[in-house]
C-alpha cells in the first residue's frame, strides 16, 4: 500500500497538484512581488513629480531672457534727495506706473493696441503692434503713465498687460535750477548736472550690486539758495525778453568760500519735461560756453600792472592817439584824447591805456598772469558741464594788446566772476563749487594770486567806477544802502569772419558790499537790443541793472544788511564813457 501512495504522491506531483503547505508558500510570495511592484511604480512616479516640481521651480527663478528688455534691480533703484543749503528739496525720487507686456500671452495684438490707443492716443501704432507680435517675454510699452491712465488701462482688461512700479525723479521748482540739477534719463540715472555728478561719485556702484535704496541714501546738499536761485533766474529770463536778446545769464558767488549760490541761465528746460534739454540754445551758458568777455578782462589787465609793482595808482598812460600794430588799428570807445591816470584808464574803459599797462608786464608776463587767474585753463567744479578756454597758440603782441582789453581771448563767464573774487577777497583764487564749503576748508584749496594791496587798489577802482559823478559805466548797478562796485564789458562779436558794431555780447561784473565784498555778481546778456526810446545796447544798459536787480532783490536773503550811512543815489541821467 505503501508503494502505491508513493507513487500517486510523485503522480499528483507531476500532474500539478500540491499539498495545502505548499500553496501558502506560493501565495505569499506572490503577494511580496506585488507589493513590491507598486512600491517601485510609486517610487518612479514620485521621481517623476519631483524631477518636474523641480524644474518648475527652477525655472520660475529664471529670468526669461528671450527678447527681455524689462526692468532690472538698478532701474527701480532710488536716487538721494537734492536740497538746497536751507534744506529746500530741489530733486527727489516719485513712484510711477509703467506699462509693460508679455507678448506670449497676448491672445489678439490688433485689438490690444486699439483698446490702447484709447486711453494712450500719441502710443506708437507700429511700434507697438511690433513689441506684441514679437513672442518674447517681456516688452516695455509705455513708462511713466499717470494714476489715471492706470486705472483706465486696467478697466480694459487685456490679458498679458501688466504694470511696473518705478522710481522717476521729480523737480518741484522745474525749470528754476535746470542747468546746475542735470538730468536723468528714463532709468533714473544721473546724465547731466548735479545728478551726473552724483552718479560718478558712486550711486552708479551701489546701483550695480543692488545697494541704492531710498532707506540708505543720505540727501546731498548744495550751496545754492533756492530763494537766490529764483530771483536770478527770474532776473535773467525777463532782461532776456527786455531787451530782445538771443540768451542771457548770471551767477552769485560767496568770495570767501567759492561757493555758487545761484546761477541761470536762459533759454532753459523744464527738467520735468526735457524733450528741449539738448538744443543748441539750451545751453548752460555760465559754465559750458566760451566767450570774448570784453572789457571784464580790463580788470585783471589792471590789476596784473598793479600787481606788477612797476606801476600804482598815480601812474599815468598816453591815451592821445589810437595804437597802430599790423593792419589793426586800436581806438577808444569815447576817447578823451589825452593822458590818463590808471584810475581814469579804468572808469573810461581805454582799449589804449588797457594795451599800454599790458605792455608794462610783456606778452609772457601777460599769460603767465591769466593762467594764474585761471582764465585760460579748464576749470575744475563738480559741475560736468564745464568748457575749455580758448586762446592764441602763440602770444605775439598784437594778441596781447587786443587781449588787455577782452578780445582775442574766450573763457566762461563763470571764470570770470571766480577770478574776480579773487582781486576782492584780498587775492585768493578759490575754485567755485556746488557743494557747501567753509571758510576754514576754502582756504585750504586756495591760491594767494594777487597781493592784498592790489585788491585792495581793485575794490576802490570798482567803487569808483559806480559813483555818481565819476563818469564811471557802473553807476546802473548800484543799489542804494548796499555799496555796489563793478565793471562793464561790451564786446563786439565776431559776424562771417569780422567784428560787428552792432551785434554785442555784454557783461557785468560786481562786488558787495565794495568795502568788504561778501559775494560776487556777473551777468551777461547775448546779442542785445536797445530798449524802446533809449539809444545804447551796450553792457551799462543792459547786463549792469540786471546786476542792480538781482542784488536789490536778493541782499537780504544773502544776510547783507543795508547800510545808509553813505547811501548812494540813483544812477544820472547822464551819458557815460560805456565800454
Amino acid at each position: 500500500m505503501a508503494g502505491i501512495w508513493i507513487k500517486r504522491k510523485k503522480a499528483g506531483l507531476e500532474a500539478g497538484t500540491a499539498p495545502a503547505f505548499a500553496l501558502d508558500a506560493r501565495k505569499k510570495k506572490s503577494g511580496n512581488r506585488a507589493r513590491n511592484r507598486v512600491l517601485m511604480a510609486m517610487a518612479c512616479f514620485m521621481g517623476i513629480y519631483g524631477v518636474i516640481s523641480g524644474r518648475l521651480v527652477y525655472y520660475g527663478m529664471q529670468e526669461d531672457t528671450t527678447g527681455y528688455n524689462g526692468p532690472t534691480g538698478a532701474v527701480l533703484a532710488s536716487r538721494p534727495d537734492i536740497l538746497d543749503r536751507n534744506g529746500e528739496v530741489l530733486a527727489t525720487d516719485i513712484k510711477t506706473a509703467s506699462l509693460y507686456a508679455e507678448p506670449r500671452k497676448i491672445i489678439d495684438p490688433d485689438e490690444a493696441v486699439e483698446l490702447l490707443s484709447t486711453v494712450l492716443p500719441d502710443l506708437n501704432f507700429e511700434q507697438t503692434y511690433s513689441r506684441l507680435k514679437s513672442g518674447s517675454g517681456f516688452a516695455w510699452l509705455k513708462r511713466g503713465l499717470t494714476p489715471q491712465q492706470k486705472s483706465q488701462i486696467m478697466a480694459l482688461g487685456i490679458p498679458g498687460i501688466g504694470f511696473r512700479t518705478e522710481k522717476s525723479r521729480f523737480y518741484p521748482g522745474g525749470p528754476t535750477a535746470s542747468h546746475i540739477l542735470g538730468l536723468v534719463n528714463i532709468d533714473n540715472q544721473g546724465i547731466a548736472g548735479m545728478e551726473k555728478y552724483i552718479d560718478e561719485q558712486g550711486l552708479s556702484d551701489l546701483r550695480d550690486v543692488g545697494l541704492a535704496d531710498s532707506r540708505s541714501l543720505e540727501p546731498v546738499r548744495l550751496s545754492i539758495d533756492l530763494r537766490v536761485q529764483h530771483v536770478v533766474r527770474d532776473v535773467v529770463v525777463s532782461a532776456m525778453q527786455r531787451y530782445r536778446a538771443i540768451a542771457a545769464g548770471a551767477v552769485v558767488i560767496n568770495v570767501r568760500t567759492g561757493e555758487v549760490l545761484a546761477m541761470a541761465s536762459a533759454p532753459d528746460f523744464d527738467p520735468n519735461n526735457p524733450f528741449n534739454a539738448l538744443d543748441k540754445d539750451r545751453l548752460n551758458r555760465m559754465s559750458a560756453g566760451t566767450y570774448e568777455m570784453g572789457s571784464t578782462i580790463k580788470s585783471f589787465t589792471t590789476a596784473m600792472a598793479l600787481d606788477s609793482g612797476k606801476v600804482n595808482l598815480n601812474s599815468t598812460f598816453d591815451a592821445s592817439r589810437p595804437i597802430t600794430i599790423g593792419h589793426q588799428t586800436i581806438r577808444d570807445f569815447h576817447g578823451k584824447h589825452r593822458t590818463l591816470s590808471l584810475p581814469e584808464v579804468f572808469i573810461y574803459s581805454s582799449n589804449i591805456g588797457s594795451a599800454k599797462e599790458a605792455d608794462v608786464v610783456g606778452i609772457e608776463g601777460h599769460r603767465e598772469f591769466l593762467h594764474r587767474m585761471g582764465l585760460l585753463d579748464r576749470m575744475t567744479t563738480e559741475l560736468p558741464e564745464v568748457a575749455r578756454p580758448m586762446e592764441p597758440k602763440v602770444w605775439k603782441k598784437v594778441h596781447s594788446i587786443t587781449i588787455a582789453f577782452g578780445h582775442g581771448m574766450a573763457t566762461t563767464p563763470l571764470q570770470t566772476a571766480v577770478g574776480a573774487a579773487a582781486l576782492m577777497n584780498g587775492g585768493k583764487l578759490i575754485e567755485p563749487t556746488f557743494l557747501p564749503r567753509t571758510i576754514e576748508d576754502a582756504n585750504k584749496v586756495a591760491k594767494q594770486v594777487v597781493s592784498e594791496k592790489t585788491s585792495e587798489d581793485m575794490r576802490y577802482l570798482y567803487r569808483l567806477n559806480a559813483e555818481k559823478g565819476s563818469g564811471g559805466s557802473g553807476n546802473r548797478a548800484t543799489v542804494p544802502g548796499y555799496r555796489v562796485g563793478g565793471k562793464t564789458g561790451t564786446a563786439e562779436k565776431v559776424i562771417n569772419g569780422r567784428y560787428s558794431s552792432d551785434v554785442r555780447f555784454n557783461a557785468f561784473v560786481a562786488a558787495f558790499p565794495i568795502d568788504k565784498p561778501e559775494y560776487v555778481v556777473l551777468t551777461i546778456i547775448d546779442e542785445p537790443k536797445a530798449e524802446e526810446g533809449k539809444v545804447g545796447a551796450t553792457a551799462g544798459f543792459n547786463a549792469a541793472p540786471m546786476v542792480a536787480d538781482i542784488i536789490r532783490r536778493s541782499a537780504s536773503f544773502l544776510g547783507v544788511k543795508p547800510d545808509f550811512g553813505e547811501e548812494q543815489e540813483s544812477a544820472p541821467m547822464m551819458v557815460t564813457f560805456d565800454d
